[in-house]
């Protein structure tokens, strides 16, 4: 499965047209794709309308919804923050180390315009799109 960062599906909603965008709107039918629990959260929390807030949950909701919480993920992405910090690869967001663990432990890959995923993948083999 293919989880989409919230990095994309802001440009995606706003009708903001780069590469990840045109990849989503191209494969949405087409490919298993997902969404995490965290990456759901953010999205809705930066829309300032609550029936365009319900109207994207709605959108949103008929993805595969993949939990990116829990103790299991949260030891993980604390290893792997200190493992990166140790590296001189500083993550900035907990909450990037909390999707890309998740997405490291379930075998999924990410759709991301975020340089924090970036070390993920070199030092740790995330798996990502690159359109």
């Amino acid at each position: 499965m293919v989880i989409v960062d919230t990095t994309v599906w802001v440009d995606y909603f706003r009708d903001v047209r780069t590469p990840h965008t045109e990849w989503l709107h191209h494969e949405l039918e087409r490919q298993l794709l997902g969404i995490g629990d965290l990456i759901l959260c953010e999205v809705l929390q930066g829309i300032g309308d609550e029936e365009q807030a319900r109207e994207t949950q709605r959108q949103l909701m008929t993805l595969g919804i993949v939990r990116m919480g829990g103790i299991r993920t949260a030891v993980a992405a604390a290893r792997n923050y200190r493992m990166l910090r140790a590296r001189g690869r500083t993550v900035r967001k907990t909450i990037d180390c909390l999707i890309a663990t998740a997405c490291l432990l379930e075998g999924n890959s990410l759709l991301h315009c975020d340089h924090d995923f970036d070390a993920f993948e070199h030092f740790l083999g995330l798996r990502v799109v690159h359109p």
